[in-house]
C-alpha cells in the first residue's frame, strides 16, 4: 500500500484539527463534569447540537461511510477516512460531533447495504441527518456471545409479523435520550446449519414488550450519555418487512457490519494512544522528583520511547488493514482485521496505563482524559469480539495457510 495520505485526506485532517481546536477540546473538562454529573446522565452536553450544525456546515459530516455505498457517502474510503478517525479519537465522545461514532456508523451501514427503501427512508435518513441514534442488540446474559451461535432470542414468524422474545444486555446506546431503534440478532430457525439460524430484525424502541431493565455500569461509570442497558424483550411483535436481508443471513450481515467499525475503533484508539503519549511528555517534562525533572528517569524515556513504537506500529498495521477493506472488502481482509482487534486495545490499555502512572494521583481522576482512554481500550478487548476469539481464529488459520506451503 502507499502510507502517503491522499490530499483529500490530508485536506480534511487539518479541517478536522482546527474544528477540534476551536469547539472540542477547549470545552472537554466542561463536558467530562456535565456528563458525570447524576443529574445530568442519559442527557446530551448542551452544546453537542450547535457543534453538529458546525461539522455539517464544515463538511465534516458522517466522514465514515465508504465511497462504494455510492451518493451516501462523502466519498472517502476507508484508508482516506481512518487518519480523520484518529484526530476523533483524541477527545472521548468527540466522534458523535462528526456523526461517526458507534453504534449508528455500524447501524448506518447495515441500513445502506442490506435496508430496503422503506428502511432507508425511516431509519437511515435520520440517522444520517443526526436527528435520532440507535442500538445494536447481540449480547445476552445466559449465554457466552462471544460465539454468537449461542444467541437465544427467538424471532418467530406469526402471519405477516415476527414475534421476538429475548434478553439482551450491553446495548451501547441504548440509554441515550435519542434512540429510537434497535437492530435486533437473534435465531429465526434453531435446527438450521450452525451459522443459518440467526437473522436480524428491526425493532422501533417504543415497541409494546420492549423493557429496558437496567443501564449496566463500566468499571463503576455509567458512559453517559450513550450508556449500555440490558433490555428484555417480551412478545414484541414487528411487520414482517423488518427482517434484514433474509432469514438466516445474520452473520453475513455482521460480518459486513464489523469489518470497517473495528477499523473505526482501532483508529479511535490509537488517537487516544498518541494523546496519553502527549500528555505524558507535558507532564514529565514539568515535574521534579528526587532533584531531577522527571523526563531524566531512564525508565521514563524507556516508557516514551517504547509507546512511541508501540503507537506507529499499531497505526501501520490499522492503515494496511484499512487499505485491504477498500481493494478486497472485509472478507478478504479478516487476517488483518483480528490482529488489528488483538493488537491496538492492548497497546493502548499499555500507553495509557504508563501514561497514567506518571501522571501518579492526577492520572487517575477527573483533571485529565486518562482513565477514559484507558477505559475505552479495555472495553474494546471484549467488544466486536473478545481478544482470545481473534487470536483462536487467526491461529487456526495461520497454522492452516502454514501447512499448505
Amino acid at each position: 500500500m502507499n502510507f502517503e495520505y491522499t490530499e483529500k485526506s490530508l485536506a480534511l485532517q487539518e479541517q478536522l484539527k482546527r474544528f477540534m481546536e476551536e469547539y472540542i477540546y477547549p470545552n472537554d473538562k466542561d463536558r467530562q463534569r456535565f456528563t458525570q454529573d447524576p443529574e445530568n446522565w442519559w442527557q446530551d452536553y448542551p452544546k453537542l447540537e450547535e457543534w453538529k450544525e458546525a461539522a455539517k456546515a464544515a463538511g465534516l459530516w458522517n466522514l465514515f461511510l465508504p465511497k462504494s455505498y455510492g451518493a451516501l457517502s462523502p466519498g472517502l474510503t476507508n484508508l482516506e477516512y481512518a487518519p480523520l478517525a484518529e484526530i476523533m479519537g483524541r477527545s472521548r465522545g468527540a466522534d458523535e460531533v462528526f456523526n461517526c461514532s458507534a453504534p449508528d456508523t455500524g447501524n448506518m451501514e447495515v441500513f445502506a447495504k442490506y435496508g430496503t427503501p422503506a428502511h432507508q427512508e425511516k431509519w437511515l435518513k435520520p440517522l444520517m441527518n443526526g436527528k435520532i441514534r440507535s442500538a445494536f442488540l447481540m449480547t445476552e446474559p445466559d449465554v457466552a456471545s462471544s460465539d454468537a451461535t449461542n444467541i437465544q432470542t427467538s424471532i418467530v414468524k406469526e402471519g405477516d409479523e415476527y414475534v421476538i422474545n429475548g434478553r439482551k444486555w450491553w446495548s451501547s446506546g441504548a440509554m441515550n435520550p435519542n434512540c429510537k431503534v434497535f437492530i435486533v440478532m437473534g435465531k429465526t430457525d434453531p435446527t438450521a446449519q450452525r451459522h443459518a439460524q440467526q437473522s436480524m430484525i428491526i425493532v422501533p424502541r417504543d415497541t409494546p414488550g420492549v423493557e429496558i431493565v437496567r443501564p449496566l455500569s463500566v468499571y463503576g461509570t455509567w458512559d453517559s450519555p450513550e450508556g449500555h442497558a440490558e433490555i428484555k424483550l417480551t412478545n414484541v411483535r414487528v411487520p414482517a418487512s423488518n427482517l434484514l436481508l433474509g432469514e438466516g443471513r445474520g452473520f453475513e450481515i455482521a460480518q459486513g457490519r464489523l469489518g470497517p467499525g473495528r477499523v473505526h475503533h482501532c483508529m479511535r484508539l490509537i488517537g487516544a494512544a498518541q494523546a496519553a503519549l502527549d500528555l505524558m511528555c507535558q507532564r514529565v517534562a514539568e515535574r521534579e522528583a528526587f532533584g531531577r525533572k522527571i523526563k531524566d528517569f531512564s525508565s521514563i524515556r524507556q516508557d516514551i520511547a517504547k509507546s512511541a513504537c508501540e503507537i506507529e506500529q499499531a497505526r501501520l498495521l490499522t492503515l494496511a488493514c484499512a487499505d485491504k477493506i477498500d481493494k478486497f472488502g472485509a472478507k478478504g481482509a479478516k487476517k488483518l482485521i483480528s490482529m488489528i482487534k488483538i493488537a491496538v486495545p492492548q497497546m493502548t490499555c499499555d500507553v495509557v496505563d504508563r501514561a497514567i502512572q506518571a501522571h501518579g494521583g492526577m492520572g487517575v481522576c477527573q483533571d485529565t482524559p486518562l482513565a477514559g482512554f484507558w477505559l475505552y481500550g479495555r472495553i474494546v478487548r471484549i467488544a466486536d469480539g473478545p481478544d482470545e476469539v481473534h487470536m483462536y481464529q487467526l491461529g487456526r488459520n495461520l497454522v492452516k495457510e502454514a501447512m499448505l506451503k
